[in-house]
């Protein structure tokens, strides 16, 4: 009876985290002017309007078939919002807004998928929920938890695609009271060579992972020398000053011709008014926050570290002075054990932007470094890779695998509309190399 009953309870729960999850993209599309709906804020994506249909079409193909039995009432809509876009070939889409349907068409397809999933989840028994399928390697269990996470993540880099929409495109949404952050002198920390664990084991049970994040593997990291803090607008200021950005000693040759062929200068999120410069909030432009961290792509961060004389951490370093310890033992999170909350870090969507990077000493790990969770992602070196024992999901075969092509890099962290569920320690991101757009910043290390 007691299984019976948490298995109730579970299915329960992961409904309403589909619900809340639902919420959060929902909130993303109010902010869009109506007539903003066919925009493509960055030249590289799908215009939003697929994302109105994309996340609902997700859902729909993934689970429809699968554990549902349902049949669909409209496969073109099921095709033309299924996937979206990584350019990596520096093409640009060419589509126009006659090409795609009227938002009203949009809104029936997702309320009409939305009645038929809960009706079919609904229906469900309890008992088939973390049992796989026969001739399957996934549950129901399995499939929500994907679906929850990729809304999530949607509802991340929605936000970072709409912070390059017009200020006036947007109906503004109320913001947190700025923390006030003692003062920060920038200084690096020594961490002692140590073992880390890296990824999830599949004897884990109680914990969902995506593909990338098996098998889990230990690694040995030799000792390393680390910022306490992420580089800021202040200090990446003195590298644009430096004429950093025309110094191709401080490039590779291959991200040299990207910033010459693109002429870029500066950060993306960065703009020159009468002689100051300035930032773009979501909402708003005001006055280079110096304390911020910058957001820059993998390029313009490496280039960075290397007119300082340091380079990026590798995914193990950086998991290493996230989690480990003096005396051995890895922590959950940098600060320990207790579960997320707004005291240890600006991450779960409790803001539009990012603050100060010394605004979180509770967030601290061991060794003592800050800002590590939360407040944008930071970038390593480690290109993005299987893990040995990496298997595809069945049900989801280009995750992961379509992306170990050597252009994509491993960021780790979290940034302020990073989900709480996506905090845990296994967790991997990864974007290209020159792609400035998303909410990403770093720190250096010196061997």
């Amino acid at each position: 009876m007691l299984v019976a009953q948490e298995a109730v309870e579970a299915r329960h729960q992961l409904c309403e985290r589909l619900s809340q999850a639902r919420g959060r993209t929902d909130e993303i599309f109010e902010m869009v002017r109506p007539d903003s709906l066919y925009e493509r804020p960055i030249a590289e994506r799908h215009r939003i309007i697929f994302y109105l249909g994309h996340l609902e079409a997700f859902d729909w193909n993934l689970l429809r078939e699968r554990i549902l039995g349902l049949k669909t009432f409209d496969s073109d809509f099921d095709k033309l919002f299924a996937f979206g876009i990584d350019p990596i070939n520096g093409a640009l889409p060419s589509d126009q807004p006659i090409d795609w349907p009227s938002a009203a068409d949009a809104r029936k397809y997702v309320k009409r998928i939305r009645e038929s999933i809960d009706a079919g989840l609904g229906a469900l028994a309890s008992s088939d929920w973390n049992v796989s399928s026969a001739g399957t390697d996934f549950s129901a269990e399995t499939l929500l938890n994907v679906a929850i996470e990729h809304r999530l993540m949607h509802a991340e880099t929605l936000a970072y695609m709409l912070h390059q929409l017009p200020l006036d495109r947007k109906i503004r949404r109320p913001s947190n009271p700025e923390l006030v952050a003692q003062p920060i002198v920038p200084r690096m920390i020594v961490v002692p060579a140590g073992r880390v664990t890296l990824g999830l084991s599949r004897d884990d049970k109680s914990a969902f992972g995506w593909d990338n994040e098996y098998e889990a593997q230990p690694v040995n990291v030799p000792g390393f020398i680390i910022d306490k803090y992420k580089v800021t607008n202040g200090q990446y200021l003195n590298f644009v000053a430096a004429a950093g950005y025309e110094n191709p000693a401080c490039w590779t040759e291959e991200d040299w011709r990207w910033r010459t062929a693109l002429d870029i200068h500066h950060p993306v999120f960065w703009s020159r008014n009468r002689h100051r410069w300035h930032y773009r909030t979501m909402f708003d432009e005001i006055p280079l926050p110096l304390d911020w961290p910058v957001y820059v792509s993998q390029a313009e961060a490496n280039a960075y570290a290397r007119w300082a004389g340091k380079s990026l951490p590798t995914e193990t370093q950086w998991h290493r002075v996230a989690y480990g310890t003096e005396e051995g033992p890895e922590r959950h999170f940098p600060w320990g054990t207790t579960e997320p909350s707004p005291s240890k870090g600006n991450f779960d969507f409790h803001s539009w932007d990012p603050t100060s990077v010394g605004a979180f000493p509770e967030g601290e790990s061991a060794f003592g470094v800050a800002d590590l969770l939360g407040n944008g992602w930071e970038w390593t070196s480690t290109r993005f890779e299987p893990f040995r024992g990496f298997q595809r999901f069945s049900f989801y075969p280009g995750y992961s695998a379509d992306f170990f092509d050597g252009k994509h890099y491993v960021m780790k962290g979290a940034s302020a509309r990073t989900a709480a569920c996506m905090l845990r320690r296994s967790f991997r991101n990864w974007f290209q190399s020159h792609y400035q757009y998303v909410y990403a910043g770093f720190r250096c290390v010196s061997n």
